[in-house]
C-alpha cells in the first residue's frame, strides 16, 4: 500500500486545488472528457504519451475528488464511460483560462523552459 512521504497541506484554496489537480494528465483528462472523449480508449488516443495505468490512476483520483463520474455498463465486452460532474464543470473555465494564458505566452515560455532544460 502506498504511503505518502510528505503530509498533505490543506491550509488554503491553492493547496486544495493543487491536491485535486496535481498530476501530469489530470487537466488534459478533464478537458478531453468535456470535449466528448468518454471512453478510456478515446482518452488514451488523445494522450498517447500517457500509459494506460497512469491514466487509470488519475481518472480514479478525479472520480474520488468528485470531478468526474464513471458509468460501467453490464454488457460484453464491458464498457466504461466518464463524464464531468457538476463540480467538474466548474473547473472548466479555469482550465480554459490557463490554456489561453499558455497560448498567449507560448514563445516566452518555450524559450525559458528549453533554456532551463539545458542545465
Amino acid at each position: 500500500m502506498y504511503k505518502r512521504k510528505t503530509p498533505i497541506e490543506l491550509n488554503c484554496g491553492l493547496d486544495l486545488v493543487r491536491e485535486v489537480l496535481n498530476g501530469k494528465w489530470k487537466i488534459h483528462l478533464l478537458y478531453f472528457i468535456s470535449e466528448g472523449a468518454k471512453r478510456p480508449g478515446d482518452l488514451q488516443r488523445k494522450i498517447p504519451r500517457a500509459t494506460r495505468r497512469v491514466l487509470n490512476v488519475q481518472l480514479s483520483e478525479l472520480e474520488k475528488h468528485g470531478l468526474i463520474s464513471r458509468t460501467i455498463y453490464a454488457e460484453m465486452p464491458p464498457r466504461v464511460d466518464y463524464e464531468l460532474t457538476a463540480l467538474g464543470q466548474t473547473v472548466l473555465p479555469l482550465i480554459t483560462a490557463l490554456g489561453k494564458w499558455g497560448d498567449d505566452h507560448q514563445n516566452h515560455l518555450r524559450r525559458v523552459i528549453t533554456q532551463s532544460a539545458r542545465f
